[in-house]
């Protein structure tokens, strides 16, 4: 439910009063921003009519480098597929429940069909800058949908673990040579009986920056954020942990990453060589 009051989405999202919020009232679409939450629990029905195509114009509305355009989107609604494609994240059931799941590609292909039916060489597609041109795009793609599609009354969660299982999720959706799987995004109309809140997020002094880069009072703003975090967690119920215990499990080793370590060969077999 939306709060429709800025001052409240700014406190929900910092997790503490001393991170004041400024003078000045938000319009709707920053307060939209601000109210923005995960939602793994959908109702069994369909988008409105013409959702689905109006976050895809809002998609292709966001800046795009060079105009190159290199990404696509897969709408999945088969339950059959979307059961084989939980399965290969992590079996998560949101996958499976929401009427929608949106698979994001970075999509160099095509670009090399064009440069094929012009007779030209494309060997830029080689090397990494093109790679991260296409994530950066689609990541900026995507998140243009979600706002259209939260400001709908949709909810939305992003799916990163579709790269657990990289090169069976490409099977799976016949993708060809020079694309890849980016993130998966479920979409669906919020189930009223489960709401969700907005987690809170590190104080703007540890992301915010001024002329050059700095960690100013790094440790006791971490130290603040974990209890605010554990609060949180507890608040909804969840297993008690502080951010930086969350943090540390993450990155603690390879096998954090759940298969994505072998992503750079993947894409090399998948003709992004990655130079």
């Amino acid at each position: 439910m939306a709060l429709k009051n800025f001052s409240t989405a700014w406190r929900q999202r910092y997790g503490d009063a001393s991170e004041a919020a400024p003078t000045e009232s938000a319009n709707a679409q920053t307060l939209s921003l601000l109210e923005h939450r995960s939602v793994r629990s959908f109702l069994n029905t369909p988008l409105p009519p013409g959702a689905l195509e109006k976050a895809i114009a809002a998609a292709q509305s966001a800046s795009s480098s060079s105009n190159l355009q290199p990404w696509s989107v897969i709408a999945v609604r088969d339950p059959e597929r979307k059961a084989r494609l939980s399965k290969l994240a992590n079996d998560q059931v949101h996958i499976r429940d929401a009427p929608l799941l949106l698979v994001w590609i970075v999509d160099l292909a095509r670009l090399s069909r064009i440069a094929k039916r012009a007779g030209a060489p494309s060997e830029a597609l080689d090397y990494l800058d093109s790679y991260i041109v296409g994530l950066v795009d689609v990541a900026l793609a995507a998140q243009n949908a979600v706002v259209s599609l939260e400001a709908t009354g949709l909810g939305v969660v992003y799916i990163g673990a579709l790269r657990n299982n990289a090169e069976a999720v490409a099977r799976e959706l016949h993708l060809p040579p020079q694309t890849a799987v980016a993130f998966g995004l479920t979409v669906g109309t919020p189930d009223p009986s489960r709401p969700t809140f907005i987690k809170p997020r590190l104080a703007q002094s540890q992301v915010l920056h001024h002329e050059r880069y700095g960690a100013p009072n790094e440790e006791a703003a971490v130290a603040q954020y974990d209890k605010v975090f554990s609060d949180f967690q507890e608040s909804q119920g969840l297993p008690a942990r502080t951010w930086t215990s969350t943090v540390l499990q993450r990155i603690e080793s390879v096998g954090a990453l759940h298969g994505r370590e072998q992503l750079r060969d993947l894409l090399a077999r998948w003709s992004l060589p990655l130079k």
